[in-house]
């Protein structure tokens, strides 16, 4: 592909993700499929321009005055690397595959943008919805900027060693061997970070199941779940289940753990990953719709007996927008309240699982308190059976603390501890008396 039919595509992927407001991966990855001439080169670079224009777009619509993907396209081109208007205008000339000719409106906007500066409000400097500011304020107070500038970086790619096939050390090596560079993560025992690109999903060491993809920040909330052998553990919100599949090492094939959800489609993935895994405490289940004030037919047998019942809420995935930039702009207002209506309900129908004495770990990748410490003392208020629960007194002894404060809550964020924002309750139901 020429440069002028490159950044033609990634003008054509980015206004399909403006206008139909679908996951900007897989809007890219409609792209790719449909456009099999592309090589990777070709494909790097669209992606990168289309990630570029989402992660700033709110800077660059203040400095050209304008929302249009065209323009926005033009705009990182010209104020995020080193190229001038005309280099940048060049290569719209019309030509077959290539943008059209900039008009001279385009061409004025172009000329005189300037980033936003200083004096600009922090939504727009930082690229995040004016409507979401209160939140991250209350959420971060003097750090806001340090937090907020973080989530502009690119998200490291993490793999989670399976250590029921083999110790983090043989893994780092047996991905050296494959081509690849890594190193250990800082707090995750089990955690690997790459320090090269490469195709893990080729790699014979995933295909053998010794590593998964999955950012050590998940991986952390796995490790405060705290799953021992021999315990009855409850993953309601499991999905694709990558936090199943690290809960099910940690209690070494031993005891048993539920991978429940809603959606069966996406239950159905997990098989292949349990066999790959060599998994065989795992079992998943189908929920239907919970009603509050009746029982819970599909989860009847385990009401009252679960050790542990991690809560992986759906939530606005405001802890991921390193990795997922255009959700930023595709969540709503109206959006947030449905995942606080989810979030009290499965909380709800968790806290019924746990026996006496066990333990509710609330979890999601969201830094927004309304969806956190709002939310986990709206259900303590009317479950005086359950008491929170410091998250350091639960931190295993032999794996280092990440620099996060001290108290109820463990928060985890890109610029706190280089993971993706995660936030983790652990309340204890206490034992009869």
């Amino acid at each position: 592909m020429t440069p002028g039919a490159r950044l033609q595509s990634a003008i054509s992927v980015l206004s399909d993700i403006f206008k139909s407001g679908r996951p900007a991966d897989r809007v890219f990855d409609t792209w790719a499929r449909s456009n099999r001439y592309a090589g990777s080169k070709d494909r790097a670079a669209v992606s990168d321009l289309v990630f570029t224009v989402l992660r700033r777009r709110a800077e660059l619509t203040a400095a050209v005055g304008s929302d249009d993907a065209r323009l926005l396209a033009f705009a990182a081109l010209t104020l995020g690397a080193e190229q001038g208007v005309d280099e940048v205008a060049a290569l719209a000339d019309g030509a077959r595959h290539a943008p059209e000719p900039l008009s001279p409106e385009e061409q004025t906007a172009l000329s005189m943008a300037v980033l936003p500066g200083e004096s600009a409000p922090p939504w727009t400097r930082f690229n995040y919805p004016e409507w979401l500011h209160p939140e991250f304020e209350a959420a971060f107070g003097n750090g806001l900027e340090r937090e907020m500038a973080a989530f502009m970086e690119r998200a490291p790619t993490d793999l989670r060693v399976n250590t029921l096939k083999m110790k983090r050390e043989k893994a780092l090596a047996a991905l050296t061997g494959e081509g690849l560079s890594a190193e250990a993560t800082p707090w995750s025992p089990w955690g690997l970070r790459l320090t090269s690109r490469g195709n893990v999903l080729g790699l014979a060491t995933f295909r053998d199941g010794i590593v998964e993809i999955q950012d050590e920040g998940s991986q952390l909330a796995c490790l405060l779940a705290g799953a021992a052998p021999g315990e009855q553990v409850v993953d309601l919100c499991a999905g694709g289940g990558g936090k199943s599949l690290a809960l099910a090492a940690m209690m070494k094939n031993h005891g048993q753990i539920y991978a429940c959800d809603t959606d069966a489609r996406r239950l159905s993935g997990l098989t292949p990953r349990v066999r790959r895994a060599g998994i065989r405490n795992l079992q998943t289940r189908v929920l239907g719709p919970f009603t509050p004030d009746m029982a819970d037919k599909d989860l009847a047998g385990l009401a009252s007996h679960a050790d542990c019942v991690l809560v992986d809420a759906p939530c606005s995935g405001t802890g991921a927008w390193r990795r997922s930039p255009g959700a930023r702009w595709s969540l709503s207002p109206e959006m947030l309240m449905g995942y606080r209506a989810a979030q009290a309900e499965v909380l709800t129908r968790g806290a019924r699982l746990v026996r006496p004495g066990g333990r509710l770990v609330y979890v999601t990748c969201s830094l927004l308190p309304s969806e956190n410490e709002t939310q986990v003392e709206a259900f303590l208020a009317v479950h005086p059976a359950f008491t929170p629960q410091p998250w350091a007194s639960n931190w295993p002894e032999h794996v280092p603390l990440p620099p996060a404060p001290h108290g109820n809550w463990l928060r985890l964020t890109p610029a706190s501890t280089g993971t993706d924002g995660f936030f983790v309750a652990i309340l204890r139901r206490e034992a009869r008396s």
